[in-house]
């Protein structure tokens, strides 16, 4: 039976975030598995690009056989806007997916929702409530423990509380849970009490096709992707790279946009940085590849907090699947990626240690080579995404059918 699958999406291109990146390489693998497949999305906005305002109700248009349906959401005019504004970004939009999808429920047999942000569980939980079909929910982020554990939240306050309860109204009402990490996997069966076979393990993976391997010569660069935020310890990474270039000439790109990139230019400014550190804003996914494949060592550096310690960022595998050795920071998930790709060095969160292991690996061209063989054999074994697809379809036909 060809599934017709509903994705539901806070982010989708032209949108220029992971997430973006990787529901669209999701949907269009589901396509060539034989899916009949629709996308909800937000006319795009903040925080990923600059976009002009879009006041249209929806647009629709066929992408690689995606039908993909852009509908109308709050949408904030800054980078880093208020919390009124946010949340009305966030919230409108799942609460108008709610309209559109009950109005057109012939089109699709199963709901897909994906998070964060959590809000796009309301949309699944209505159609799940009113129409009976069936609806996976999709975590790639314990966005309610790391909004405490980096201090967004109070810890036991209200806010806290009331999102705890919806969470688990939407754990509870689902049909099957799909996480990013083993980590991510254990605290929602600990927290929430879910049975084991309500949960499945499909990661986050990258399009190996795309993201490749570049034969020739290496940029003297360093390369960070994605979003500039409180989540990554991007101040000691800029501060390490000052030390590297008073003995090597070493550029660091930041590519991407976030809530402390205005921070992080202003550290830049102050070190006297501006001709080593390029702030590339949010880029096409067509030109990110390339950037990556070109520099010598990728970056993604976590903050060391518990509430972190599930998280394995996008980046790593995209920086492995171009072939280049990444250098991490953080506790949990990213050590274990690190050990088991042998694609990938850990430092400590401080300036001092990613300043040496930076050295290290300049200095040793075989092992940084070594590195990135081995991080690029590893993805296409374990995190490509087509095959990714693979195993959420067949998940979602055991959880619908009991196959």
């Amino acid at each position: 039976m060809k599934q017709k699958i509903l994705i539901v999406t806070q982010q989708f291109p032209p949108d220029k975030s992971g997430n973006s990146s990787r529901m669209y390489d999701l949907a269009k693998s589901l396509v060539k598995l034989g899916c009949r497949v629709t996308v909800f999305s937000p006319h795009p906005s903040f925080p990923h690009g600059n976009f002009k305002k879009n006041w249209r109700i929806f647009t629709s248009k066929e992408i690689d056989g995606i039908k993909h349906i852009t509908l109308f959401s709050w949408q904030p005019s800054t980078n880093n806007p208020s919390f009124l504004s946010r949340m009305s970004y966030y919230l409108i939009f799942p609460i108008h997916a709610t309209i559109w999808a009950l109005l057109r429920k012939k089109e699709y047999d199963v709901v897909l929702t994906t998070a964060p942000p959590i809000f796009t569980g309301i949309t699944g939980y209505f159609i799940k409530k009113i129409t009976r079909k069936k609806w996976f929910f999709d975590v790639r982020d314990l966005w309610i423990d790391a909004s405490v554990g980096l201090g967004f939240i109070r810890k036991n306050s209200f806010f806290e509380k009331m999102s705890r309860k919806y969470e688990m109204a939407c754990y509870t009402a689902c049909d099957g849970i799909t996480v990013t990490t083993e980590e991510i996997q254990n605290k929602i069966k600990k927290n929430y009490s879910i049975i084991s076979n309500k949960i499945a393990i499909v990661p986050n993976g990258v399009d190996t096709d795309i993201y490749i391997p570049m034969s020739r010569g290496k940029k003297n660069r360093i390369i960070y992707t994605g979003n500039i935020g409180f989540a990554q310890d991007l101040q000691n990474v800029i501060l390490a790279v000052k030390k590297v270039n008073k003995e090597f000439s070493l550029e660091l790109y930041l590519v991407g946009d976030g809530d402390i990139k205005k921070d992080l230019e202003e550290l830049v400014n102050k070190e006297d940085l501006r001709e080593k550190i390029l702030f590339t804003g949010a880029l096409s996914r067509e030109e990110i590849p390339k950037l990556i494949a070109d520099s010598l060592i990728g970056i993604a550096p976590l903050k060391d907090v518990e509430s972190l310690r599930y998280a394995i960022p996008t980046k790593v595998y995209e920086y492995m699947s171009c072939g280049i050795p990444f250098i991490a920071t953080g506790k949990g998930e990213i050590e274990n990626v690190a050990k088991r790709s042998e694609g990938g060095i850990i430092a400590e969160n401080t300036a001092e240690s990613i300043y040496k292991q930076v050295i290290c690996l300049i200095e040793n061209e075989p092992l940084r080579k070594n590195m990135g063989k081995n991080g690029r054999e590893f993805v296409k074994k374990y995190y490509d995404r087509k095959n990714i697809a693979k195993h959420l379809l067949h998940n979602i036909e055991m959880w619908s059918y009991g196959e």
